[in-house]
């Protein structure tokens, strides 16, 4: 089976088709055996977009994949990346989905904006089933394609809860009002699947009118990279927003710190405890204590110790000298007598010696 001649346009052909919705998938049978394979090609897709296909049940291509990728074999999907011009070409195996037909090829994108298309698909061997009737009454379509709103305060770069709102706007086809629409907010990361959590919105949205909705998106603390918010009612995926959540900087810088700090305290503690434990040293406060007083000039007085421990203990002065007290038999007069004669003694002397 040969490509479409519309492939032979260029790069700027393609995205003006894929920008008006003009996405198209055929397959090589329409009909094949578990255990058999399906050649899926498809034109008129945003060039280099990655794309996921995959076997449906209870799906036409009028009504498409109402029941979203649950009623898929998943398991058996493949991913394929369109070329330049908006081509591409890739073999499926069978495999039969969870649920009975009529099953269709469903090719969707995974990144970027939001793209979809089927082709009608029979596995042979499995149940066919019809498909349940739509119950009347109201029924909510998307007016107009969301948006998230809201910004990362300082927190979030500290790794709290990156949060934002979804906002869009929604009509009642039915024939009755909605009452309090219950909602479901998925969020994955990456190629995983999305984590749904449902959310009530409060308000009536009569037959042919509109309402704007508002719903939270929070995500982990700590949460960073690529993240997809899809919104499904009914079993429907209503639209998939794209959310890019930067790196938590602060809890990073924080680690980096107390990487810093906690060895220098450490090292600190320890020190002192050495200088306290040394023997034959001075207390820090004492040495600094010293060399103040001994920069001192010399004519001002030297401060008394601060505290009694602080002093330096004195060696006690040695005790004063006694004199004997004189005997009674001797007076000043009497020694100068005696020294009177000592003299008058040692002339005669000196006499007879010559």
């Amino acid at each position: 089976m040969g490509l479409p001649a519309s492939l032979a346009d260029g790069p700027a052909q393609a995205q003006a088709r894929a920008a008006a919705g003009e996405q198209t998938v055929k397959l090589s049978k329409s009909e094949a055996g578990t255990g058999g394979s399906v050649t899926v090609t498809g034109s008129g897709w945003r060039p280099r977009a990655i794309l996921m296909v995959l076997i449906c049940g209870r799906s036409t291509p009028s009504t498409g994949v109402p029941g979203g990728t649950d009623s898929c074999a998943n398991a058996d999907g493949r991913a394929v990346t369109v070329d330049d011009k908006g081509a591409f070409r890739r073999e499926l195996p069978v495999a039969e989905p969870s649920v009975p037909c009529p099953c269709v090829v469903h090719v969707s994108t995974i990144t970027g904006p939001k793209a979809e298309a089927d082709a009608a698909f029979r596995v042979a061997g499995h149940s066919v089933e019809p498909l349940p009737r739509e119950a009347a009454g109201g029924r909510l379509s998307l007016l107009a394609d969301g948006r998230l709103t809201g910004s990362s305060g300082l927190l979030t770069w500290f790794g709290a809860p990156p949060a934002r709102e979804l906002v869009l706007t929604v009509g009642n086809v039915g024939t009755s009002p909605v009452k309090d629409p219950v909602f479901q907010v998925g969020t994955s990361h990456g190629v995983f699947a999305p984590r749904w959590e449902e959310q009530r919105w409060r308000g009536t949205v009569r037959p042919g009118g509109e309402a704007r909705i508002t719903l939270p998106v929070d995500l982990a603390a700590g949460a960073h990279g690529d993240y997809t918010v899809s919104l499904k009612y009914g079993g429907r995926v209503l639209t998939e927003q794209t959310w890019s959540v930067g790196r938590p900087w602060g809890v990073t810088l924080f680690w980096l710190m107390l990487c810093l700090v906690v060895p220098a305290a450490l090292f600190r503690i320890g020190m002192a405890v050495v200088d306290r434990v040394r023997p034959g040293r001075e207390a820090p406060a004492r040495k600094r204590r010293r060399r103040r007083l001994a920069a001192l000039p010399a004519w001002l007085p030297r401060p008394p110790p601060s505290t009694a421990a602080h002093a330096q203990p004195r060696t006690p002065p040695p005790p004063p000298r006694t004199t004997s007290a004189p005997l009674p038999w001797f007076t000043p007069d009497t020694d100068m007598q005696t020294e009177a004669s000592k003299a008058a003694a040692g002339r005669r002397t000196r006499k007879g010696d010559t």
